[in-house]
Formats: C-alpha cells, sequence, structure tokens
C-alpha cells in the first residue's frame, strides 16, 4: 500500500483496497458528472479504468466539469482526464477510447466484462443504446440521470431505476427503454427537485441535443460523486 492510500484502508481495509485495485471500471462520458466520477474513484484506488468521450473541452464547461480550464480549452477530455489520474495515482491503468458512441460500437464495447460500469453519457439516442446493452450483456452498472436545472443537493438520490420520479430524462429513458425490455434492476443517480423551464433552452446541432439546460457547479460534482459511490460500495460489499 502506497502512502497517499493510507486514510482509505483505516476506513476499509486491506481487502477491500486490494479488491478496488484489482478491478476494471469502464466510465462513459467525460463531462461535469464522469469527470468527477473518474477523480472520486482513481483517488480511492480502482486499477484500471476505460474513459470515454470524443469531445474536447470548451469554454462553457468550465462552471462545472473538474477538467475544464482556460489552459485545456480545445484539449482532448480523454487526454486530460489521463493525465490527472496518472498525476494522482502513477500505477494506474487507463484505457482510452475517443469515439462517439452510438450503434454497433456500443454493442461490442459492452460485450467485454468488466466489474462495474458507469453511464455518464449525456445525449439520448447513445444514452439508451448504452444502458440496453450494459443491460443484456449483465454488466453491473450504474446510470446518471438529468443533473441539469438543478440547485439543491439534498434532494440527490440512489435509487433502482424503476423507481426514479420528478426526472424529465428518467421518464424519456423509462417510455423508450419499457419497449426494449428493460424496466429496472439498475442503480440510478437522480434529482427530485422539479427543472425551472425558464433554464431551459431549444437548440440544434451539438451531438443531437435538442435542447441545453443551466448548470450550476456543485450537482454535477454531487452526482458524479454519487455515481462513484455506487460504485466502490459495490465493489467492496
Amino acid at each position: 500500500m502506497n502512502d497517499w492510500q493510507k486514510r482509505t484502508e483505516l476506513l476499509l481495509g486491506k481487502e477491500k483496497l486490494k479488491k478496488l485495485k484489482e478491478s476494471k471500471v469502464l466510465i462513459a462520458g467525460l463531462g461535469g458528472v464522469g469527470g468527477y466520477t473518474v477523480e472520486q474513484l482513481v483517488r480511492a484506488g480502482i486499477g484500471e479504468l476505460t474513459i470515454i468521450d470524443s469531445d474536447t473541452i470548451q469554454e462553457s464547461n468550465i462552471n462545472r466539469q473538474i477538467i475544464a480550464l482556460n489552459s485545456t480549452i480545445g484539449k482532448k477530455k480523454t487526454t486530460i482526464i489521463k493525465q490527472r489520474a496518472e498525476d494522482i495515482n502513477p500505477e494506474i491503468k487507463i484505457n482510452i477510447i475517443n469515439d462517439y458512441l452510438i450503434g454497433e460500437n456500443i454493442e461490442n464495447l459492452l460485450k467485454e466484462k468488466y466489474d462495474f460500469v458507469v453511464d455518464a453519457i449525456d445525449t439520448l439516442t447513445p444514452k439508451i443504446e448504452f444502458i440496453y446493452h450494459a443491460y443484456h450483456q449483465k454488466q453491473s452498472f450504474v446510470s446518471s440521470m438529468g443533473s441539469g436545472g438543478k440547485t439543491d443537493p439534498t434532494q440527490i438520490r440512489i435509487a433502482d431505476f424503476k423507481k426514479t420520479y420528478n426526472c424529465r430524462l428518467a421518464f424519456i429513458l423509462r417510455k423508450k427503454l419499457r419497449k426494449m425490455g428493460v424496466t429496472g434492476g439498475f442503480q440510478t443517480v437522480f434529482s427530485t427537485e422539479m427543472t425551472d423551464k425558464s433554464s431551459v433552452i431549444e437548440t440544434t446541432g451539438e451531438n443531437n441535443k435538442k435542447s441545453i439546460i443551466g448548470t450550476i457547479s456543485y450537482i454535477p460534482a454531487i452526482f458524479g460523486c454519487f455515481c462513484a459511490s455506487v460504485v466502490i460500495n459495490g465493489l467492496t460489499q
């Protein structure tokens, strides 16, 4: 054990710390939620991460994404995340996938068995396909619902997908996935807080997104921490 892991060992013990080091986790989406999920998993001592995102860092990301700085604008999210993770834990293994996830590449990706999978995708069609294939490939996974338009951290919850409520994204996903035979059986992070419609603007383009929702710095970070907690507890319990 390295000195930087002493506090974690005090809490979890040697066997659980060893389990984390031997675990292989996939994180899809490195935005506000996914970036913080990676951060917590790396600091907890996960041994191998596969990180997926095709985007570069934009100025508009600075308000909520842990890797978004003026000095990183225009750089690939996967590259910056990898550098940051290795600076925290030089022994970690980081696998990079720079693809935009859609269709067959999602199915092929999830045919490989991971110890845990995190869905932090923020675009509807890839998210539906990712959840569908993760479910049918019997991956252990957690999915982040909508963190946009929220300001109250006390309303963030962890629950089975079928028990989500007051979340527009979860409502749409349930409707779509029910037709594909997926109704629950995996954990989600969601907020019961109702979204103010004034925080949403309609748009076109930008990776097939139909709207942009206002965000505050701390909510995606908390979603990411909650996702990481599901992974860590799932691996160690």
